[in-house]
């Protein structure tokens, strides 16, 4: 890629089976999806008059979940279909026309390049063929964000997408996968919801793809924007709030890199006591770039340091991080990024640095001063 083109694409305007619900559960939470058809007036603004047309890619996840005989709340990721995911959600008809399509059957801590290409080329091929107004991905939780970012730096266009995952799995007492489920529908038949980039819809609240990342092991209160906030809310009485005006310019959107891989970009966690070993071993396996998950403001100890400036002397895109859950990482502050030809992640936590990494690797984006542009595009 040439210098004018890397400038292009930085700057450029590209973008963007039956399943048990206990009863009592069952009747409550459709009391509380007919409020929220109310209060939403889903569809009202379609083309045409007409209901949003929805595609839904399930890949698994808990939100697929079924119970597991060997441990009290055990179960199995990936066990129920899209298809049966939809029918399990009364109301949803009412929001939008909605098709299903199974991409992977998978826990997310399985998450892979090929089910993200398969991802990223249905949605797009959905879009630029006018099969869909609006996606919903389904996903397991573990990995969500990574796979939000992910596609919100792949995808073309300003129609939503809005993935969502549960921390229960469907069979549970009060699984929160049926209302995750509808309100990412809600969300994604919205007009409102054009031009935000991928969003991610859980436990009533509408989460930026940049910013959103899972803060607890096992609540259902786990997503948040640690630097910024969720960018709206969904309530059975109010319907849709966002808090934030549609972005005036995006980020730029880059190509699949050809097969089904992205280059080798490995994460090395700092802590006490660190040495050179872990980065000298990535470096050995052929890693393209390192991320550093740093203490503090992306730091590390001084064999460490000494080990990533080689590795960037060698050609390797060297990215300071943060093991920190919030805050920026940044420029020339305790480390000298200048000299050693470092990139800082800003506000990226690990790994979606790792993410970005990847994709401008497979761009051939390799000057240290257009990977930085890239890294703080949206600030």
């Amino acid at each position: 890629m040439t210098s004018d083109a890397v400038t292009s694409a930085l700057h450029g305007p590209g973008r963007r089976s039956a399943l048990a619900i206990p009863l009592m559960a069952f009747v409550l939470w459709s009391g509380c999806i007919g409020a929220a058809a109310q209060a939403a007036e889903p569809g009202k603004d379609a083309s045409a008059g007409g209901l949003p047309r929805i595609l839904v890619l399930a890949t698994g996840g808990t939100i697929a979940g079924q119970a597991d005989a060997r441990a009290t709340g055990a179960y199995k990721s990936g066990q129920i279909t899209g298809e049966q995911l939809m029918q399990s959600v009364p109301g949803l008809d009412k929001l939008a026309k909605l098709n299903a399509e199974q991409i992977s059957s998978i826990g997310s801590q399985d998450m892979n390049d090929k089910v993200w290409f398969a991802l990223a080329r249905r949605i797009q091929d959905a879009f630029d063929k006018n099969e869909a107004d609006g996606i919903v991905i389904t996903h397991g939780t573990d990995t969500l964000e990574e796979t939000a970012f992910f596609l919100d730096n792949v995808v073309r266009g300003d129609k939503p997408v809005v993935i969502v995952g549960s921390m229960r799995p469907a069979t549970a007492v009060s699984a929160d996968g049926p209302g995750n489920l509808y309100e990412a529908v809600q969300v994604a038949a919205d007009p409102r919801s054009r031009g935000r980039g991928v969003l991610a819809v859980l436990n009533d609240k509408i989460q930026g793809a940049r910013s959103v990342t899972k803060t607890n092991t096992t609540s259902v209160e786990t997503f948040g924007s640690p630097n910024d906030g969720p960018v709206g809310y969904v309530d059975t009485a109010g319907g849709i709030r966002f808090m934030t005006q549609t972005a005036s310019f995006r980020r730029a959107t880059y190509p699949l890199p050809a097969g089904e891989q992205l280059p080798r970009v490995e994460i090395v966690y700092s802590h006490a006591n660190m040495d050179a070993v872990p980065i000298e071993d990535a470096i050995k396996r052929g890693a393209k770039g390192i991320v550093l998950a740093g203490v503090g403001d992306g730091n590390t100890s001084k064999p460490a340091l000494d080990a990533l400036e080689a590795a960037a002397r060698k050609g390797i895109m060297v990215v300071r991080s943060t093991r920190v859950r919030s805050g920026f990482v940044t420029r020339n502050v305790e480390v000298d990024d200048d000299k050693n030809g470092f990139v800082v992640s800003e506000d990226l936590n690990p790994q979606k640095a790792r993410v970005l990494a990847q994709l401008l690797i497979a761009s051939g984006v390799t000057v240290p001063a257009e990977l930085q542009k890239a890294f703080t595009a949206t600030w």
